[in-house]
């Protein structure tokens, strides 16, 4: 197809033919469908585990996915008088809000450090923190057990699951990097000024890391809150259990007597996504938001 030229006063103006015009807007129409095409694969099994957890008779079959009728809240009844959904709600929220008090307390505190003091070996002491992250967790689970249980006496209590988390490599490197991205002169006013290390890291430091803050949050939230292992080993008394503990012995003691073993599995598992799912909904905007440029004039 020719390219048509259209002469008006003196000008030429080229027409270009619609079939060369057309590949950018089907490509966007591809990119869009693609997009909406993961997006519903991402969402699909969380969709699923809320439609089973709703289901009177158990279908596990692919209609399961589609039911036309049947829905009710019966399954949500029966594992909660089996584990008591309110109570082991309530210990995974203390157990993960000690475990995030402590990462971000100390994580600020040493990623402020790291990042803004002079010391001698300050560059050894981070590359252990970053030396720290490739340890398997499961290679210190005996020695905790022994420190905690038999040193401290700390068994069935929230302080012997919180400890072993509350300080968190990760979040000390992620705090250490946003400090080092703050314009140092804020922190030489503040010093001329004769405010303290301690003064500077909450007057000045505190109010412009608030994205590095809520990134912390958010990843520190989803390991404790879905943590199985340590407060397995750690709690014997079941009023002390968080609900993903609960679940696990739901699933081994109890499901077999059940009537939908296989629904109040997953109603068991919608109330244990569902606080996850809805902060990082609340905060996802949150991630990259920065107000670092707002600190500095001139």
């Amino acid at each position: 197809m020719s390219t048509r030229t259209i002469g008006t006063l003196g000008t030429a103006t080229t027409v270009e033919p619609a079939a060369r015009r057309r590949p950018g807007t089907v490509g966007r129409m591809l990119r869009a469908a693609a997009l909406v095409g993961f997006a519903l694969a991402f969402l699909f099994p969380f969709y699923y585990m809320f439609i089973g957890s709703l289901q009177a008779e158990p279908d596990t079959s692919p209609a399961g996915a589609f039911p036309t009728g049947g829905l009710t809240l019966d399954n949500y009844r029966e594992i909660n008088a089996e584990i008591h959904l309110l109570r082991s709600l309530v210990n995974s929220g203390i157990f993960t809000g000690g475990v995030i008090l402590g990462t971000v307390v100390f994580g600020l505190l040493a990623g402020y450090a790291l990042a803004q003091l002079s010391f001698r070996g300050r560059g050894a002491l981070f590359s252990l923190v970053l030396l720290v992250q490739v340890v398997p967790f499961q290679l210190l689970l005996i020695p905790l057990y022994v420190l905690i249980v038999r040193g401290y006496g700390l068994a069935d209590s929230y302080l012997g699951m919180i400890l072993p988390f509350v300080i968190n490599t990760t979040a000390v490197f992620i705090f250490r990097q946003f400090f080092l991205q703050l314009p140092d002169d804020l922190f030489a006013a503040a010093r001329v000024d004769g405010a303290s290390e301690l003064r500077i890291l909450w007057s000045v430091a505190l109010p412009l890391v608030r994205p590095a803050l809520l990134t912390v949050v958010l990843l520190t939230f989803i390991g404790p809150w879905n943590e199985f292992l340590w407060p397995f080993l750690i709690t014997k008394q079941t009023d002390m259990q968080p609900l993903a503990v609960s679940l696990a012995n739901y699933l081994s003691n109890v499901a077999g007597r059940a009537a939908n073993p296989y629904g109040a599995v997953l109603a068991g598992a919608c109330v244990l996504a569902a606080p996850a799912v809805a902060l990082f909904v609340a905060f996802q905007k949150h991630f990259t938001s920065s107000n670092i440029g707002s600190g500095v004039k001139g």
